[in-house]
């Protein structure tokens, strides 16, 4: 039997170095995703708020439920999203580890 393919799709929360505001975004490899934050790749909202400490991520297999998280997680308050990422990682550690492919 053929071996099916395996997707990988995250949904992920990057915030600034005091916390004070967020991004969040869909991506089919998180590694590079978050080095493009963190060296500025890409002009826009992560690059102007310096939001490139990931505090947060969910992995998928299908991009629908991937985009479906991430429409709701981009309505959550703020005061909601610091709670999800309180369970998550209370120590709001930066979880990108380059060495490490998501």
């Amino acid at each position: 039997m053929p071996r099916q393919n395996q997707y990988n799709f995250y949904v992920y929360i990057t915030t600034n170095i005091r916390h004070t505001v967020f991004y969040t975004g869909v991506c089919n490899s998180l590694s590079r995703r978050i080095w493009e934050h963190k060296n500025k790749k890409i002009p826009g909202f992560t690059s102007k708020y310096n939001t490139d400490k990931l505090v947060y991520y969910e992995h998928f297999d299908n991009i629908s439920y991937a985009i479906e998280r991430e429409k709701k997680l981009k309505k959550l308050s703020h005061r909601n999203k610091v709670l999800l990422i309180n369970k998550f990682n209370s120590d709001w550690k930066d979880l990108f580890d380059n060495k490490h492919s998501y």
